[in-house]
């Protein structure tokens, strides 16, 4: 597992291996081997010959790579994974005891020291995601790590590494005990009804665990609340059980409607008091400025990238134009809780967003909280992508 090869990183980008930066990339390196293969162990070297970092070869979106030692002598063995897990483990023991939380990250790649690879905890059961066949490359070593150091009821995997980063469909089960579907979880004593072996996502995106505790805590209380790109309606359920007089959840995806319902069922919630509908969020939003709906909150999380028939939807360009229409149905002193996960802007141009859709409609506005990731995802402030979510709580005033 440690023969490694040999690579001579440009002069421009020694500095930053030098002060941590994780990410190998292309333009990084003088030249890669000619067949190189994923998996394979890495030694970076300056143009001086001077040891930078140890990693591994792995495509994943534009990287080529993540570093995993300053230490030309360490080996990466199972013994390596034992420690970088436990170490990402120790750092969570908070969570592990908060009996309203059973869910959350206990290992967030670069963060917390290998790139490329996340594990997540459900109630006994752990979820480990590679994002390249070269971390996958490792499966084994890490999986036994994994065992080694946590009390696991059993595994389950995602591959999230072919072409275009899509999804590989396959048993997603790897050792232990299966679970049996869906496995309720809690999130600061919401129920969510999570399935570890159904496709590439589980049912509820964690990083959202701090804005759905303000919304159901703070926000929600006799609202009338639109959470669009609902996906199972978790915010929505937040919402619900803080107070919210209705809500209304708008997603593309046909199993959006049956996955909501489910997730207010688990809750004790009468589902048939909400409104639930399977739309394009562009055209409910036309829909809704027709009609003259108003609402008291709107919950906007759109993905990064999305295509329906007639939209294509790029968050580094059109996220201005998608909240000049959410600023639109929103009732004067209401909320909007405004989210994005792309990692190709900051907080800073998330905020020229911010000011540009409320420029255009001719609104003024007060941002009441900001709040990026939640503190079981680690991550390093010398790889700032990799704290990708910005969430912003904005007042419209009248």
């Amino acid at each position: 597992m440690n023969n490694a090869i040999k690579l001579k990183v440009k002069s421009a980008h020694s500095k930053g291996y030098q002060a941590g930066y994780p990410l190998v990339t292309e333009n990084a390196i003088a030249q890669f081997p000619n067949g190189i293969k994923e998996g394979t162990l890495l030694d970076l070297f300056d143009e001086k010959n001077r040891f930078l970092a140890k990693g591994y070869y792995g495509k994943q979106n534009k990287g080529r790579g993540w570093i995993l030692s300053r230490n030309q002598q360490e080996v990466i063995d199972q013994s390596f994974f034992e420690k970088k897990i436990k170490m990402a483990i120790d750092n969570r023991k908070t969570l592990f005891k908060d009996e309203d939380t059973t869910a959350f990250r206990i290992f967030n790649g670069e963060g917390d020291g290998v790139g490329g690879l996340t594990i997540d905890y459900f109630t006994g059961y752990y979820l480990v995601t590679w994002y390249s066949e070269g971390i996958y490359h490792f499966k084994g070593a890490i999986i036994q790590a994994l065992i080694n150091v946590a009390d696991v009821k059993g595994v389950y995997e995602k591959k999230r590494f072919a072409v275009k980063g899509t999804y590989i469909d396959d048993d997603d089960f790897v050792t232990g005990e299966r679970a049996n579907f869906p496995l309720i979880v809690k999130e600061n004593g919401i129920n969510f009804a999570v399935y570890l072996n159904d496709g590439a996502m589980v049912g509820v995106f964690l990083d959202q665990r701090n804005v759905r505790k303000v919304i159901r805590d703070k926000y929600a209380e006799g609202k009338t609340v639109l959470n669009t790109f609902s996906y199972t309606g978790a915010f929505s359920i937040a919402a619900a059980l803080g107070g919210a007089s209705k809500t209304t959840s708008v997603d593309l995806a046909n199993r959006s409607k049956s996955k909501t319902i489910e997730q207010f069922s688990v809750n004790g919630i009468d589902y048939e008091a909400h409104d639930i509908i399977v739309e394009d969020v562009f055209n409910y939003f036309k829909y809704a400025v027709r009609k003259q709906l108003s609402f008291d909150m709107v919950i906007l999380d759109p993905p990064s990238f999305a295509r329906s028939k007639k939209h294509t939807f790029s968050a580094g360009k059109d996220y201005p134009a998608l909240l000049e229409q959410a600023i639109q149905i929103t009732a004067n002193n209401g909320i909007i809780v405004a989210s994005s996960n792309c990692s190709t802007f900051d907080m800073r141009k998330f905020k020229d967003f911010i000011d540009k859709a409320f420029r255009v409609t001719g609104g003024k506005y007060k941002i009441l909280e900001e709040y990026s990731l939640p503190e079981d995802f680690k991550v390093l402030k010398e790889f700032k992508e990799g704290d990708y979510l910005k969430v912003a709580i904005i007042k419209k005033l009248s």
